[in-house]
């Protein structure tokens, strides 16, 4: 006959030996992902770089910076705000530029035809939208602005930020791979504390009014999410590697468009894909990071892997939508 208490002491076991299995599998299969992204890291570095060693756009590149560099007098602040400020903002309004005549008008349909949420901003409803481009502008102007005032003393502690010798092209890869890594451990765990309910209501709802989400929508946010969510993650890594202006200008573009990809609405040929941030603004509590690692580990994309969406998540190499190859299935009558 069975001990008293014997079924439960299995059941815990058991319950710990699925726990510990999940886990082992979780870091087997991380670490699977993170040494293949090496080696491909790897490879990557040395192909480009003996490419960029053939012709001579180092020195192109060099004596530009050198002649922007003389123009300015040497005047760090004016370099500083031209290329933190300047040109991300432009990088992000040009792209988004583009982004919202298909909002607004449904034309091209070479973009519209890409839209990931059919039915949906087709066409966007101008009201929220002008909100959402007055808030964006506000948090330009009056967060993230401010922030970039006390980053320009934080760099000037740096001695290589307004160097007149660029980084090599090796080293800069170098910075985008750490300053990535350093985005997605800060983004995931602000970004999913922010849905804590007493949070939630108050500070990150704002962002989640767009189920469907555009491009300019990637910085409409509260203030306080603005600053500890979407500016804070990008600029840390460049402050703790003291990075030269110029890094720290190509990387706040790429972040500024990147993120506005993952919100844009449209899944479009040869682009990262967007479904994963888009699922997230479907369903709240899914799909909380940008590369889908810690999301993986903490298994906050169960849902989503078990979706059509999961299947679209690549990125589009032919002229036909994803959405006509990978159709979501019919829906059953009530």
């Amino acid at each position: 006959p069975k001990m008293p208490g014997q079924d439960t002491a299995a059941r815990a076991y058991s319950g710990c030996f699925s726990q510990g299995k999940k886990l082992s599998d979780a870091l087997r299969i991380s670490a699977y992902v993170f040494s293949t992204g090496l080696l491909m890291f790897t490879a990557l570095v040395n192909s480009v770089s003996w490419f960029m060693q053939q012709i001579p756009l180092g020195n192109f590149w060099q004596t530009a910076w050198l002649e922007f560099y003389d123009y300015m007098e040497g005047d760090e602040w004016t370099i500083f705000l031209i290329g933190a400020a300047l040109v991300p903002a432009l990088a992000f309004w040009g792209f988004n530029g583009i982004l919202l005549v298909a909002d607004i008008t449904g034309k091209p349909t070479f973009i519209t035809r890409y839209r990931i949420q059919l039915g949906k901003n087709d066409p966007v409803d101008k009201k929220k939208l002008y909100k959402a481009i007055y808030t964006a502008l506000g948090n330009q102007f009056f967060v993230s602005f401010p922030m970039l005032v006390a980053m320009f003393y934080v760099m000037k502690w740096w001695d290589n930020t307004f160097s007149k010798e660029l980084p090599t092209f090796q080293w800069f890869l170098v910075e985008l791979s750490i300053f990535t890594v350093i985005e997605e451990i800060l983004f995931y765990y602000t970004h999913r504390l922010g849905h804590h309910p007493v949070l939630y209501k108050h500070i990150h709802k704002k962002h989640h009014e767009w189920t469907a989400p555009i491009g300019v929508v990637s910085i409409y946010a509260h203030p306080i999410e603005h600053i500890v969510s979407n500016t804070l993650p990008v600029m840390t890594g460049p402050m703790i590697m003291g990075s030269h202006i110029v890094s720290i200008s190509a990387w706040f573009s790429i972040a500024l468009v990147t993120t506005s990809i993952s919100h844009c609405g449209y899944h479009l040929p040869l682009l990262p894909s967007p479904e994963f941030h888009d699922f997230h603004h479907l369903k709240f509590n899914q799909c909380y990071g940008v590369l889908g690692v810690l999301d993986f580990l903490h298994g906050t994309d169960r849902m989503f892997r078990q979706t059509k969406a999961f299947e679209r998540h690549k990125v589009l190499l032919g002229l036909t939508p994803l959405s006509e190859s990978i159709p979501e299935p019919p829906k059953k009558e009530e």
